[in-house]
């Protein structure tokens, strides 16, 4: 990162790769009204008989698990309320038993779900099939795994027998650690310290090359073996997906106070190159009015929160259910950029279509399916970089004037002659400001979203030919500031994003900008 760059002398070093990772597996054939539907006949099952074959099927799965906690010797708990922290009640059970790697608990615990119910239809007289909110009994399944480390297997005892399979990759890593016989210091999920950052960023990249469907159904196996036998003869294979994923950058100091210092400016920097001081968006795209406004539904997805919490400040920006956000943990020993994703539908992969393998590759829309794990890290990886490298450039020793002066200069690039930009000229203030707003740091941004800031109306109009002449404005404004080595395309895409050069050019301009001339005085003096 920017930072380890910037601050090298005084940092051990920075890892990065997955933290918090829920998977869920899903039975298609069990998912929806229609498949269930399909399976009941095929099996014979009437609608009048669903509530008895299902609560005799739901019985099954839970005298299971009730049967495997024996077998392991460990506790089962039912826990009456849902909001109780398992993780803390499992810790401390463990704690008290003195349990080292192993299973360690089972709970059971009523929470709400997606389930099938079978309901009367006055107008046709007939029983139908659908799926409802509704509650029934989950199995929370805990283990110290002496591969991955804490996690959990939970298990719903109800059709259609969903299972949610948390894991940690830094919890992993600390079994990688312990594998490889290297050093090192954890504080809760988090290494302050160790002995060897290049060997233990190879063991976190190794966590990627895992067989996921198979490291998965074999700690759902040591949960409740015998599944596959409660629905037979449906083949009982789960179709993997990751429903959410947090990717974690740490960068070390090597004391408490360096970071403590530097924080501050962070935070405040993080504060200040968002367009508004209230909506700072890193994540995705929105549709912006000609005042660079949200417009639509998308103003009640976009959110940034900025909150002390007992381990130190936490700066957090998110667009519906994606996010990135920085916060200092470690008792300030560690500076951690992380971006999580929930809602893969907002990135691309290059793939051939999914109903069409023979077709060439092309981008299509990210899927949640652990195929495309690998990209959605990649991905978040970016975001950290892109984001970290935002935040560093609050602390580039560079005088304004000095990143300033290349493009407040006439260049030719290609043969052609472009202007010089002049940062108080309304446009190109309008331009720049444009490309400091943190809701490109992932995608980047297009020629249309550009059209937002060029004129009255401009994103919105009807017109095809006005339409087509602020497209072409837009395209001749990409030309100059790529021409001046701020932005730079994305390769296969319409896409843009900012250069080094250009974060630190508008980074310095939105400081300047948000900065009174009296304190600019005293700063200067």
């Amino acid at each position: 990162m920017k930072l380890v760059e910037l601050y090298g002398d005084k940092v051990q070093g920075a890892i990065k790769g997955l933290d918090r990772i829920r998977f869920r597996g899903t039975l298609r054939w069990l998912a929806n009204a229609d498949g269930l539907g399909a399976f009941l006949h095929q099996s014979g099952v009437l609608l009048k008989d669903f509530k008895a074959w299902a609560l005799e099927k739901t019985a099954q799965v839970r005298q299971g698990c009730a049967r495997q906690a024996e077998v392991l010797g460990i506790p089962t708990v039912y826990l009456n309320r849902a909001g109780v922290d398992k993780d803390g009640e499992a810790r401390r059970i463990a704690q008290e038993r003195g349990l080292g790697e192993g299973p360690l608990c089972q709970f059971s615990v009523q929470e709400v779900c997606q389930a099938p119910a079978v309901t009367g239809n006055k107008a046709s007289r007939k029983l139908e099939l659908h799926y409802r909110p509704r509650k029934c009994v989950f199995v929370y399944h805990y283990f110290d795994d002496p591969h991955v480390g804490l996690g959990h297997v939970r298990l719903q005892t109800w059709i259609p027998f969903g299972v949610t399979i948390c894991l940690n990759g830094r919890h992993w890593l600390e079994k990688q650690l312990q594998g490889a016989g290297l050093g090192y210091v954890k504080d809760g999920n988090c290494f302050p310290w160790l002995e060897d950052v290049a060997a233990s960023q190879r063991l976190l990249d190794e966590q990627l090359q895992t067989h996921w469907p198979a490291l998965l159904e074999r700690l759902l196996r040591q949960a409740c073996p015998g599944l596959e036998r409660i629905m037979a003869p449906l083949d009982f294979s789960f179709y993997w997906s990751a429903e959410e994923t947090e990717w974690a950058s740490d960068v070390m100091f090597k004391e408490a106070g360096e970071l403590e210092a530097l924080y501050p400016k962070l935070i405040r920097h993080g504060l200040i190159v968002s367009d508004s001081p209230a909506v700072l968006r890193y994540l995705g795209k929105g549709n912006l009015s000609a005042s660079g406004k949200l417009m639509g539904a998308q103003v009640q997805q976009i959110q940034s929160d900025c909150r002390r919490r007992y381990e130190g400040v936490r700066l957090k920006h998110w667009v519906g259910r994606n996010s990135v956000k920085a916060y200092n943990k470690a008792g300030n020993r560690i500076l951690r950029v992380e971006t999580t994703i929930n809602n893969t539908r907002d990135f691309k992969v290059f793939r051939a279509p999914e109903n069409h393998p023979e077709r060439e590759p092309s981008w299509q829309p990210l899927r949640k399916g652990v195929a495309d794990l690998n990209r959605r890290c990649q991905i978040s990886d970016a975001s950290n970089e892109r984001y970290g490298a935002a935040l560093a450039a609050a602390v580039v020793e560079e005088k304004l004037g000095e990143v300033a002066c290349g493009a407040c200069r006439r260049v030719v690039k290609d043969g052609r002659s472009h202007r010089a930009l002049n940062p108080w000229n309304e446009l190109d203030y309008q331009l720049l400001t444009f490309l400091g707003r943190g809701e490109w740091a992932i995608n980047g941004f297009r020629n249309r979203d550009l059209r937002a800031v060029l004129g009255p109306g401009a994103g919105t109009e009807s017109d095809p030919a006005q339409r087509r002449r602020l497209s072409a404005k837009a395209t001749r404004c990409l030309s100059l500031l790529r021409a001046h080595g701020l932005i730079r395309k994305v390769s296969c895409t319409n896409r843009y994003v900012l250069s080094d050069l250009g974060r630190k050019f508008t980074t310095a301009l939105l400081s300047a900008s948000a900065t009174d001339v009296k304190k600019l005085m005293e700063l200067a003096a």
